[in-house]
């Protein structure tokens, strides 16, 4: 099939075809005798598997060593459960520091609405994020 069939049919617009052709996740589809790309029909389930392992948070080159793992006749299950299993830590991870965020933000929001703007320090810009609270946050962990 032609490039733009496969992109209506699997909802990846053309560019992304060719760039997922050059990254080497496509494998280079044969040429017409006019030069345009001809796609096997397994490009479709291959395109599937790839927008499937991104909206789980596999990069591409992490999506690229499976497909080689998969090229090479082996079975890349347990590549992909250790792939799945540090996103799942790193999510975790992002997780807690965003929790900590929150907290640091519920915090920052009842000292600005406890503030009276009449009493600001003119020489500050806002009482309710000080200076001194940077250090605070690197010693908590937390400086975004």
């Amino acid at each position: 099939m032609r490039i733009g069939e496969l992109s209506r049919q699997s909802g990846v617009p053309p560019t992304t075809l060719r760039y997922y052709e050059q990254a080497g996740l496509l494998a280079p589809p044969r040429r017409s005798e006019s030069g345009y790309r001809a796609y096997d029909a397994e490009a479709l389930p291959r395109l599937g598997f790839i927008r499937a392992a991104q909206a789980v948070g596999l990069s591409l080159a992490e999506i690229r060593e499976v497909i080689a793992i998969r090229d090479g006749g082996r079975a890349p299950c347990q590549h992909v459960l250790e792939l799945v299993e540090r996103r799942r830590t790193e999510v975790r991870a992002r997780i807690a520091e965003l929790r900590r965020l929150e907290e640091d933000l519920s915090r920052v929001s009842q000292a600005a609405a406890a503030l009276d703007p009449a009493a600001c320090d003119p020489s500050g810009i806002c009482g309710a994020i000080p200076p001194e609270r940077l250090s605070r946050a690197s010693a908590g962990g937390s400086p975004s």
